[in-house]
């Protein structure tokens, strides 16, 4: 799991290139956007199946574990079998084994899926380890 940097919406420039043949009016500043998305992706590196959650807030605990929680309640079918989560994570804000408030909502979904979680960190400025960087 790992969350990606923001991507800003809405009419803005791309620096005058397109792919289409005829490249949509844009303003000539990127000063204002209608919204800031927040990419967070889950992978299931047994399958290579990538899940992309978007999200308007920072990425905060409570957004981390939503997307986690959401993940699982869309997918569970495909893993009846399945005890144990290992999740990988970067040592990033939102997802440090000190934040209380992450391990408090990772512990209720624990608890409410009936599975046991296994935090599997990467260690500090080693993205290159991370599948979901690349």
């Amino acid at each position: 799991m790992d969350a990606k940097a923001k991507v800003k919406v809405g009419t803005l420039s791309r620096g005058g290139h397109d792919r289409r043949l005829v490249a949509p009016n844009a303003d000539d500043h990127d000063t204002q956007w209608t919204a800031v998305l927040v990419p967070f992706g889950i992978l299931n590196l047994a399958t290579d199946e990538l899940t992309i959650f978007f999200g308007e807030s920072a990425e905060t605990p409570d957004f981390v574990v939503d997307c986690l929680v959401n993940w699982w309640t869309n997918n569970r079918q495909n893993y009846r079998d399945i005890t144990t989560l290992a999740i990988n994570l970067d040592s990033g804000g939102a997802t440090r084994s000190n934040r209380t408030q992450f391990i408090k909502r990772l512990v209720t979904f624990a608890r409410d899926s009936g599975l046991t979680l296994e935090l599997i960190y990467y260690p500090p400025y080693h993205s290159k380890y991370n599948p979901v960087e690349r």
